[in-house]
């Protein structure tokens, strides 16, 4: 395991709700690495740049490539996997003081399509400073960190507390909405997922509406058309494939929620971006 890694002095007497920043640290994998499970003292914000891994914690295993984030609360088992033919590389901040707040299981995987090379200034920034260690680098580090969280925290699904305690989403409302962070390119049902939170599913629509502000199923569309702008943008994927990669059921479908959201069609976004 390829490893860089940046301490800073923990102040004890550190005010309320305030996040501070414990370590940063560049990983890449290599046939040495540990993946065994394993918890922190302080919460972990992972930026993946390069490569394909999984994440693993005790219950739950999900995939993460560039452009991805994942936040875990202190002291939540986890651990990192990948193959040697794409190593996984990731900026890590340790960080007092921060919680997600998006779910029982003490994590948020986030798919960062917008904003991602401001936040890679600011990181890269940090190694340098932190690197370098001239006077008052550690001050640089920490408004670094402020600017990190405060983008973070304007995505949907983060949720981030500066302190550890406070007002969390219901368990099975938690539940539903990672489980379409995660799920959203499959075919799901609003029957699938009250199934899944063994909840009825007129009252899971009702709680979680009333937990985030929209309905499952529309907060199901609002992550596809999320991802269906990187790929209007970055690829040159038919509209029927990206209809058929995001789990819309016709390309007429798409194109409804795309307007619905957007205001525009898809074709009309694609000519605007390129």
């Amino acid at each position: 395991m390829s490893q860089r890694q940046y301490a800073f002095e923990r102040e004890a007497a550190a005010s309320p709700g305030t996040a501070r920043l414990a370590y940063v640290s560049r990983a890449q994998y290599s046939s040495d690495w540990n993946s065994s499970l394993h918890t922190h003292g302080c919460a972990e914000v992972f930026f993946i740049t390069g490569g394909h891994g999984r994440f693993r914690t005790q219950r739950e295993e999900f995939p993460v490539a560039i452009h991805d984030a994942v936040i875990i609360n202190a002291n939540v088992p986890h651990t990192e996997a990948s193959q040697l033919a794409s190593p996984l590389e990731y900026t890590v901040l340790g960080v007092d003081g921060l919680e997600t707040l998006t779910g029982s299981e003490g994590y948020a995987l986030l798919h960062l399509h917008t904003g991602w090379e401001e936040l890679m200034v600011c990181l890269r920034l940090m190694l340098q400073e932190a690197g370098e260690s001239l006077p008052g680098y550690e001050r640089v580090c920490q408004s670094l960190l402020d600017v990190v969280l405060v983008r973070l925290n304007r995505q949907r699904n983060a949720a981030l507390s500066g302190e550890t305690s406070g007002a969390r989403p219901s368990r099975e409302c938690g539940l539903v909405r990672r489980y379409i962070d995660n799920h959203f390119k499959e075919n799901l049902s609003l029957d699938q997922l009250a199934q899944l939170a063994h909840l009825n599913k007129y009252y899971l629509a009702h709680i979680f509406r009333r937990e985030f502000g929209v309905s499952p199923i529309n907060y199901l569309i609002s992550k596809r058309i999320e991802e269906s702008r990187f790929l209007l943008r970055e690829t040159d994927h038919t509209l029927s494939l990206i209809a058929q990669i995001l789990g819309f059921s016709s390309l007429s479908y798409f194109s409804q929620c795309f307007r619905r959201v957007e205001g525009i069609s898809p074709l009309e976004y694609r000519k605007r971006n390129r």
